[in-house]
């Protein structure tokens, strides 16, 4: 089997990033968009060994769970990949492939409760994202082809609010008008970069990401902005670094009163342009809620990798005592300011730095719970040492990653061991600590292969 090929396969599973696996002649093969136990006539793109990676020309025979796409790109943006899978399908395949992943990386063997569902299979995120890239002639404003910063231009995505369309058309009728360029990133000139919007229960933080701190015509994308929105705030963030970050350092308030208030939990917060806010409002709560609901009310939690603090007072809210531990300085004083604005005072503690470090400064963590909630990367390893060290009664865990949880919650439970090159290896003897005692999946982010899952580590001895 050579690169061009053309030939006839049944996908017998899907993988981990929801393409369709097949075999043939030898090869496994991996397919995008085809679905289990579809037979497809594919093109053969690259074969190194015993793997190979294929484009379905045509399906001959589709599944049953099979749907059309809403988004009429979706075969070419990098956003989605399970648009054409129904939606309790997806649910399944999300449930799938923790139990398998846990498996396959951790040699956790364990049940895994159903995917809580999202009650928005579409238009739920709160967050816009999108880049703005232009060749000096052209502008395009779209979302990254899968693996690449290839723009593929759109004018509306489904997995966000309506407001999104007219937003896009505001935004293009702006840059023309005012001769504004987008950013070529090859070579590092263009004006704009990037528009990310963040809904609040009705208002919204529009940030303009820019490489100059003035932006000639900016009061009439204003007043495009306020035939969308009923109340707003515009910031100018400038970024002029060769990064794949999305902001700068600096944020240009332009109008509006630059943050606003909202509550989750009976937690009240303000959020600013770069404030972290789980994207699906339906979803959130739920997860929230269920890891709140593994805590007794006379137990001390420590919240590592604390961010705003939101969580760690909704801990406090309930329970005796709530730490939490944070290494970016401006989150921690907002936690601060969380704390007092929900009269915390006495209840919650917020402490700046690693958490490695400052796990070390409270009492008597063997008798507390500790809760992880890292970024994708996952834990690190000098912090799984550390919670070992200290032995607490209870781990939770809420990941992003269903591979880096696999791997931490390997290293916890001791189904994978430490190499003296730092290399983890699945091991039938190592210590046994902690015992998984939940994994419960939340999708999060519908139409995309990406779930976000709680899991719940309870001390053996």
């Amino acid at each position: 089997m050579e690169k061009n090929d053309i030939a006839t396969v049944t996908a017998e599973g899907l993988g981990t990033q929801g393409e369709g696996i097949a075999r043939c002649d030898g090869i496994t093969l991996f397919v995008p968009y085809l679905l289990k136990g579809e037979r497809a006539r594919v093109k053969i793109l690259k074969v190194k060994d015993k793997t190979g990676y294929a484009k379905a020309e045509e399906i001959i025979t589709p599944a049953e769970e099979r749907v059309r796409p809403k988004c009429p790109v979706f075969y070419r943006c990098g956003g989605c990949q399970l648009q054409h899978l129904r939606y309790r399908d997806q649910l399944k395949f999300k449930q799938d492939l923790v139990r398998d992943t846990l498996k396959k990386i951790g040699g956790i063997e364990t049940k895994v409760l159903p995917c809580v569902k999202s009650d928005k299979e579409y238009g739920y995120r709160n967050k816009l994202q999108i880049p703005v890239g232009g060749d000096g002639e052209n502008i395009f404003v779209g979302f990254y082809a899968e693996r690449s910063h290839r723009i593929v231009p759109t004018d509306n995505c489904p997995l966000h609010p309506d407001w999104t369309k007219p937003l896009l058309s505001a935004l293009k009728n702006f840059m023309e008008k005012c001769g504004l360029d987008g950013y070529d990133e090859e070579r590092r000139r263009g004006h704009v970069r990037h528009l990310v919007v963040r809904e609040l229960k009705g208002k919204y933080l529009v940030t303009l990401v820019t490489t100059v701190r003035e932006i000639k015509g900016i009061d009439y994308f204003c007043h495009l902005l306020d035939k969308i929105f009923p109340e707003y705030s515009l910031y100018l963030n400038v970024n002029t670094r060769a990064t794949n970050v999305i902001f700068g350092s600096e944020f240009i308030l332009v109008k509006g009163v630059g943050g606003y208030e909202s509550s989750e939990g009976g937690i009240f917060f303000e959020a600013g342009p770069n404030t972290f806010v789980q994207i699906n409002d339906a979803v959130r709560p739920k997860l929230y809620e269920r890891a709140v609901s593994l805590v007794g009310e006379e137990e001390r939690v420590v919240d590592c990798y604390a961010g705003g603090g939101l969580l760690t007072a909704m801990l406090a809210k309930k329970c005796r005592y709530a730490y939490g531990i944070e290494v970016i300085p401006e989150a921690s004083r907002c936690a601060d300011a969380l704390k007092k604005r929900n009269g915390l005072e006495e209840k919650m503690t917020n402490l700046c730095g690693r958490v490695e470090d400052r796990l070390k400064e409270i009492p008597d963590l063997g008798d507390a719970t500790i809760l992880l909630d890292p970024p994708r990367t996952g834990v690190a390893r000098s912090v799984l040492k550390e919670i070992l060290l200290c032995g607490p009664k209870k781990i939770i865990m809420i990941s992003c990653n269903p591979a880096t949880l696999a791997r931490d919650l390997g290293y916890l439970t001791g189904t994978l061991a430490e190499t003296e090159s730092g290399e983890l290896l699945k091991t039938e003897n190592g210590p046994t600590m902690y015992e998984v005692s939940l994994i419960e999946p939340f999708d999060m982010f519908p139409q995309t292969r990406h779930v976000e899952t709680l899991a719940l580590l309870t001390k053996t001895h």
